[in-house]
């Protein structure tokens, strides 16, 4: 208690490491503490069955409301880099504990933002990790510097070894082959069925099918291993190029969402803060993703082009598992940047696409003019864009109905989205180049196309959580060519 500052004596954190089975009983705990802003929910299960559990921040737990933005915290992506995965159970209890204190800050993100972390999305790797830390900080194996001698690569990847940041489908190639095309669409890039014969690992499908199901507005990845924020793309637009300045259409959004992690950060962008040996001092702890390294399958590459959110990478620091005697200070210096970059998802527009009846109009694309992306509208016609301060010229649309542009000025102090309503009229639908431009079934709509990967679904989850299909992949997929298998293939089922 001597520790704390006079505005933090309401809410006591225990700043410690927890296991799996700590976390999800923290969590549950700390939901039913806030039952009335907090739930938990299981977004399907590891390769060892362990859950992937979110937990969701909001005056309305459990249902998507109309124009309410919605964003996403991930942690621990690669097991073995911790800081992220705490950070992120630290500030569930503190908005838990201070929002019933009567923290008006805290109650006002809670009760206009609906928040969804998920502090672990490897678990698996990070039981290896921790189980090598604590072999190391063994004295009977004589190694004293357990925290700092954790190799970069033990526990990283999930339990089948795969990196989950290089699991996600390639979008970035498809988008550099196609951007010189003035009628392709480059958002909503339909994930390709050849993706799907490749090693899917089950929390990336668990990922992947989150962030389809939610209209999330913006996103950040905490990771380790340096302190810096960097932003899309982080596939380089030349295929030999491994560090190459490479900018999405919002190029200017992205660099201010990272800027606003980087700046309330207590160090990450100071001139004289030691780097962990690379240069970010001289852009202030911001950079380019494939400026800084590239990698093809990246998570936030894919946020951007397949979905309507932008997504950030947040490097916390140097050690990717450092010592608990660290685990406060670091909370001190991250908590008001993770507090900011959940307030700047109140940047830019919002609004509802309607028809002239009233109703909202789901996939309306709302377009701005001089930016190559677009958003699409909710279930309900709700639709949100992160812009800069500025004058736009935006042009909402769907198919069937009519086209109609609106000049906007947002001016610098802003602090709360601008409401830009659009109502359509039908018109009649006639053949047109831009047809292709909608997402159809038999695109974006594609998702796990032969069933190859559903048995990672939750339900009906036995086996230590992992449903197993009574069929292989193979099964769905020559019925589907042929409406039966094979002869032959029936004697090996």
């Amino acid at each position: 208690m001597s520790n704390l500052t006079p505005e933090e004596t309401g809410t006591i954190i225990q700043f410690t490491y927890t296991s799996n089975s700590q976390m999800y009983s923290l969590l549950k705990r700390t939901a039913a503490k806030c039952s009335n802003i907090a739930h938990v929910y299981s977004i399907g299960r590891s390769t060892e069955g362990r859950d992937l559990m979110v937990i969701e921040l909001t005056n309305n737990p459990g249902q998507h409301e109309l124009l309410e933005p919605e964003i996403k915290l991930v942690g621990n992506i690669h097991g073995n880099e911790v800081l992220g995965r705490q950070l992120l159970i630290y500030l569930v209890q503190y908005m838990c504990s201070e929002y019933i204190l009567g923290n008006t800050r805290i109650q006002t993100i809670i009760n206009t933002t609906r928040i969804h972390i998920l502090a672990s999305m490897n678990p698996d790797g990070y039981e290896l990790a921790a189980s090598e830390v604590e072999d190391d900080n063994d004295p009977e194996l004589s190694n004293q510097e357990g925290h700092l001698l954790n190799t970069w690569t033990s526990g990283r990847g999930n339990a089948q070894s795969l990196d989950l940041n290089r699991n996600f489908p390639d979008l970035t190639s498809i988008f550099y082959r196609n951007r010189r095309s003035p009628h392709y669409r480059i958002d909503h890039i339909p994930i390709p069925d050849s993706y799907w014969f490749g090693k899917v690992a089950p929390e990336t499908y668990a990922v992947m099918k989150w962030i389809r199901s939610l209209p999330f507005v913006q996103s950040a990845s905490l990771h380790g291993g340096e302190l810096v924020v960097s932003y899309p793309f982080d596939f380089s637009r030349h295929p030999h190029e491994e560090r190459m300045f490479s900018p999405t259409p919002d190029e200017q959004v992205l660099k201010q969402l990272a800027r606003t992690y980087a700046d309330a950060h207590a160090t990450m962008s100071n001139n004289d803060t030691d780097r962990c040996g690379a240069s970010f001092y001289r852009t202030r702890g911001i950079i380019n993703g494939a400026q800084w390294y590239s990698f093809a399958g990246g998570m936030s590459d894919f946020n951007y082009l397949h979905t309507n959110c932008l997504e950030i990478t947040v490097e916390l620091g140097c050690d990717k598992f450092p010592s608990e005697a660290e685990l406060y200070p670091e909370w001190k210096r991250n908590k008001e940047a993770l507090l900011s970059f959940l307030e700047s998802v109140h940047r830019g527009i919002k609004g509802v696409v309607k028809d002239v009846d009233g109703n909202g109009i789901k996939g309306a694309t709302i377009s701005v003019r001089g930016i190559r992306k677009d958003v699409t509208s909710a279930e309900a016609g709700d639709y949100w864009r992160l812009l800069n301060p500025g004058t736009h010229i935006l042009t909402a649309t769907a198919k069937g109905y009519s086209r109609v542009s609106k000049r906007v000025h947002l001016p610098h102090r802003m602090t709360r989205a601008g409401r830009v309503d659009f109502v359509l009229e039908k018109v009649p639908i006639e053949p047109d180049i831009d047809d292709h431009l909608f997402p159809t079934v038999d695109s974006w709509d594609r998702f796990d196309p032969y069933n190859q990967f559903e048995r990672y679904s939750d339900h009906g989850a036995h086996d230590g959580g992992i449903e197993r299909q009574e069929k292989p992949w193979w099964w769905t997929y020559f019925s589907q060519l042929t409406n039966s298998p094979p002869q032959w293939l029936l004697r090996n089922v």
